[in-house]
């Protein structure tokens, strides 16, 4: 199972969690690919944090690997200059240089550093992708307020933070490197997730159990624990990230995954010095 991350040091923490649980869920070979950059005002995602995901991961399987990867040049050459003053985050852009590394294999499941695997994912890895840019589940508010008119679909907006990809075929319709143009051009909200969303031709819904953005349910297989809105007591948005373990026992009321916790706390502080 191909799986990609991207971020700086702050997606240390979140891919160490999602690192375990993947573990603990999957019986085939992981294979993992992290993009990084070097950026003015951020810090690469470090050697010593990769060294303890790889050990981890060769621990598990012997056919398990990692690679760390710099996009700092790849970056340079097409920034999104419409989007580099707004929230976003300019390590999330780092996956849509996929189609220009050649060691991404085809078939590749994208994971947000958020990410919790319950379950395991084969099924939805294995799915069948012919002619398929990508797949996703709807972001459980933006399906509400966004909406790409050309799909004749209800809801179509994607949550970019769990997403199957196609990369042969994402080659072949150029879409990465149509929304990296997007993104140089256009100022948006959520701007990679918006330009994904209105330039995929060829996506595929999936089931909600696969992208859990709200609250853990019986058929939870992946919960992304993004930022909700709560309307009681009253209306407020609500962040709470796998790593604030406090809080996930006390603001969300959780405890589905303390085993898995209890090994990341374990681990912690061998990340700046593995």
């Amino acid at each position: 199972m191909n799986i990609m991350f991207c971020g700086d040091s702050h997606a240390e923490d979140g891919i160490l969690i999602t690192t375990l649980s993947l573990l603990k869920n999957t019986s085939t070979p992981l294979h993992f690919y992290i993009l990084t950059m070097h950026a003015e005002g951020y810090t690469a995602f470090n050697q010593q944090a990769f060294r303890l995901i790889k050990k981890l991961l060769k621990e598990k399987d012997p056919n398990n690997t990692a690679e760390l990867i710099d996009c700092t040049e790849l970056f340079k050459k097409e920034p999104p200059r419409a989007n580099m003053e707004t929230r976003f985050t300019p390590y999330a852009m780092l996956r849509l240089f996929a189609d220009q590394l050649p060691q991404i294999p085809d078939r590749i499941l994208y994971l947000d550093d958020d990410i919790i695997v319950r379950k395991d994912i084969s099924d939805f890895y294995n799915q069948d992708l012919t002619n398929i840019e990508l797949v996703g589940v709807l972001d459980f508010w933006g399906r509400f307020f966004f909406h790409n008119i050309h799909t004749h679909k209800p809801f179509d907006y994607l949550n970019s933070g769990v997403l199957l990809l196609n990369m042969s075929e994402i080659k072949k319709t150029q879409l990465f490197a149509k929304v990296r143009e997007k993104m140089s051009d256009k100022k948006m909200l959520l701007p990679d997730q918006s330009a994904l969303n209105k330039l995929a031709t060829e996506k595929k819904i999936a089931p909600r159990c696969y992208n859990e953005q709200y609250r853990l349910r019986p058929d939870t297989k992946i919960q992304h624990f993004t930022t909700s809105f709560r309307f009681k007591p009253y209306f407020h948005t609500l962040t709470v990230k796998p790593w604030d373990i406090e809080r996930v026992h006390s603001v969300l009321k959780l405890h589905e995954y303390d085993d898995l916790l209890k090994q990341y706390t374990e681990l912690r502080s061998q990340l700046k010095r593995a």
